[in-house]
């Protein structure tokens, strides 16, 4: 880290000396000060620390494998969602999705038995395997280029910053857990069991003596679930907390519960340099992300590079 710039991919402005005044309060000895064990920072990944756009991460992943089990079982191929990973279409998730955040979940049934059935039967390394194949060779859709190298800088920066200052950082998120995993460490310098995400039932196999996924329905890590898995999983509430959707407004909510706490949303409003504008699924976090205190960052303006490589625009 480089101590006279700590966050050299943020521009000067009130967000970034926001988030370094609250650093500062909670580690130096004060009326905030907090000691290491109790110096908490979460965070979703997706659209926060990865961009989600044109589709999340992972739901490429499962395209990927659905089409694989179409090829070893040609009858999937007629229902939906393997028609749609044979035609490398995402629309049909993406709406299902969007209608389960409008209130109608009809097609969600559907949607997670395929989500189960990609990894029914798989030992927890069989399936790190074939993510690890993934980000091997996969690349963005939209930037052309590896995953891998897709995070987003100013929020490494930040991460490396907290870290430095004593804090524990992790990794709470609507996305796989077992699938974040595999990276989490190698792009964010997050450990492993450091990460809160959704997850598929998994039981443990006597005859292969290692733990498998199962036949129940997978576990969704969003709204009001984020809350509670931190707490279950840390038993202390989080005092720094970064979203970037509806989905993370509990997640903030806790965060800010108490003094000291700090909630953070990202604010997707960069249309030039190839992370796209949108606030689709944040409308709610954003409105009321004034009145709860949070800070708002705005892509566009309070972050000057996006991307390791990028050569920086302000």
């Amino acid at each position: 880290m480089n101590d006279s710039d700590p966050l050299p991919s943020w521009n000067d402005g009130e967000v970034r000396s926001s988030l370094l005044r609250f650093v500062d309060g909670v580690t130096t000895p004060g009326e905030d000060f907090l000691a290491p064990e109790d110096r908490i920072a979460v965070f979703d990944n997706d659209g926060t620390l990865w961009p989600e756009k044109p589709m999340p991460v992972q739901l490429h992943f499962l395209l990927r494998r659905w089409k694989e089990m179409v090829a070893a079982d040609a009858s999937l191929a007629g229902r939906e969602p393997y028609a749609s990973a044979v035609a490398d279409d995402p629309r049909w998730v993406g709406s299902v999705i969007a209608a389960h955040y409008a209130g109608d979940d009809a097609r969600i049934p559907e949607l997670a038995e395929a989500v189960v059935a990609a990894q029914r039967g798989l030992s927890t390394g069989e399936l790190a395997g074939l993510v690890e194949e993934f980000f091997r060779t996969a690349e963005h859709p939209g930037l052309r280029r590896p995953y891998t190298a897709c995070a987003y800088l100013p929020m490494t920066e930040l991460l490396e910053l907290l870290r430095d200052k004593g804090f524990t950082t992790v990794i709470a998120s609507g996305g796989g857990r077992d699938f974040m995993r595999v990276i989490s460490r190698s792009m964010y310098g997050v450990r492993p069991d450091q990460i809160i995400g959704s997850t598929a039932d998994t039981v443990w196999s006597g005859s292969r003596r290692t733990v498998v996924y199962g036949e129940g329905a997978p576990y969704l890590d969003d709204g009001p679930a984020k809350p509670v898995r931190i707490w279950s999983r840390l038993g202390r509430r989080p005092v720094l907390a970064f979203g970037n959707s509806n989905g993370d407004i509990e997640m903030l909510d806790h965060a800010t519960a108490e003094r000291p706490g700090l909630g953070v949303l990202i604010l997707h409003d960069d249309e030039g340099r190839n992370d796209p504008a949108y606030t689709t699924g944040a409308e709610r976090a954003l409105e009321e992300a004034p009145g709860r205190g949070w800070l708002t960052v705005s892509v566009r303006d309070d972050w000057s590079r996006l991307f390791a490589d990028d050569a920086g625009s302000t």
